[in-house]
């Protein structure tokens, strides 16, 4: 190149850039003055060339060490000074650097291979099945290689044709100047052949529609917003490609018993007035079945006991959470003639017998409706 412009200069980065600071510097200006995203734009190819002439040498230790010492007379003549007179050249030397961002050249020829495409589903379940693990059955519909022709897309007796317009290649090649652009041919769309005579199955789509049955394994512990993967199990690929994925949500269906937080589960429990008072031992229902749970006297309402390992496994390392029980006292709408002659003869008694917690409310009670002399 004519230009003598100075290399660090040229990457915007200092003398003492490290070598991934250069690379990145390169790929950050490769792809601002690539080309294809400047079409019949000179100075960008010149810039683009003169990025590529610059990381050449600075990305060499040698040719670096050089360069610092002597300039641009240290990596020229007998040193090898880049130069490159074609871009396709430079995609050449450096294509790896441009994979992931659609430039470059494309090196592979003839049909091309593609991942068949996903597909998605939602499983529900409800939570003894979660807490347990199940095996579930699935209906799908999906593509299959059509059994007819095998997956050729062609009429029994005949064969796909080579593309006479890409010669079998799949992709095309056009040139202009310096520029060699490859694309996918748009007459066999990369496959190379052409089917004339088509399969009367599948009418040359190589596929047909088919509803499968699939087994599926839920492991012990899954919640809502969890996903199973069932590799090879979605859409078939194109040229031989693999299958894509299955991919299955779960939705765990709520239970009228217990509430789920994590791997944690919370059961209330309705006791009366005299349990909570006096304490109880109480069935409760768990996973299992049922369980016995002392509740002490003077229990709250809202209060928590815990059933240690009563709750949900972890999906991953099957250590069970804990069971919450949440005990609430349920106070009667109606009761009886002697209920009410007995609760009336208790409610003496707490009068009589005030605790130190009901003082202090029934004395802060009083203040709050009696108001003092100075605000007479």
């Amino acid at each position: 190149m004519a230009s003598e412009r100075d290399y660090y200069d040229v990457l915007g980065v200092s003398r003492d850039a490290s070598a991934d600071d250069i690379k990145k510097a390169y790929k950050k200006a490769a792809i601002a003055n690539h080309p294809d995203r400047n079409p019949g734009d000179t100075a960008a190819v010149e810039r683009f060339k003169e990025a590529a002439e610059a990381f050449e040498v600075l990305n060499n230790p040698d040719k670096r060490t050089a360069y610092n010492r002597f300039g641009h007379a240290g990596v020229s003549g007998a040193n090898g000074r880049a130069g490159f007179s074609d871009v396709a050249d430079i995609f050449d030397v450096f294509g790896d650097l441009f994979e992931g961002f659609g430039f470059g050249r494309q090196r592979q020829s003839g049909r091309r291979v593609y991942r068949g495409e996903n597909l998605r589903m939602t499983l529900t379940i409800d939570l003894l099945d979660a807490a347990k693990g199940c095996t579930r059955t699935l209906d799908i519909q999906r593509h299959e290689i059509c059994e007819t022709c095998s997956g050729s897309g062609a009429r029994s007796g005949s064969s796909p044709e080579q593309c006479d317009y890409c010669g079998g290649q799949g992709q095309v090649v056009q040139s202009q100047g310096f520029f060699r652009i490859q694309t996918t041919c748009p007459a066999c769309r990369g496959a190379g052949t052409i089917v004339r005579d088509k399969c009367p199955a599948c009418k040359g789509s190589t596929q047909t529609d088919k509803k499968v049955k699939l087994e599926v394994k839920v492991p012990a512990g899954i919640d809502t917003g969890m996903q199973l993967c069932l590799r090879g199990e979605g859409e078939p690929g194109s040229g031989g490609g693999p299958r894509g994925e299955l991919y299955v949500d779960i939705r765990v269906n709520e239970h009228p018993l217990f509430e789920r937080e994590g791997q944690h589960l919370i059961c209330q429990v309705p006791i009366t007035y005299t349990q909570a008072a006096l304490g109880a031992k109480l069935d409760v229902p768990v996973l299992e079945g049922r369980h016995k749970q002392s509740i002490p006297p003077g229990t709250q309402s809202g209060d928590l006991s815990r059933i240690r390992g009563g709750g949900m496994p972890d999906p991953h390392s099957g250590q069970p959470g804990d069971l919450l029980i949440q005990v609430k006292v349920d106070v009667p709408k109606k009761i009886t003639e002697t209920q009410e002659e007995l609760l009336r003869e208790l409610a003496k008694l707490e009068q009589a017998n005030v605790s130190n917690d009901r003082k202090s409310f029934l004395k802060q009670l009083r203040d709050w409706f009696t108001p003092d002399d100075e605000d007479l």
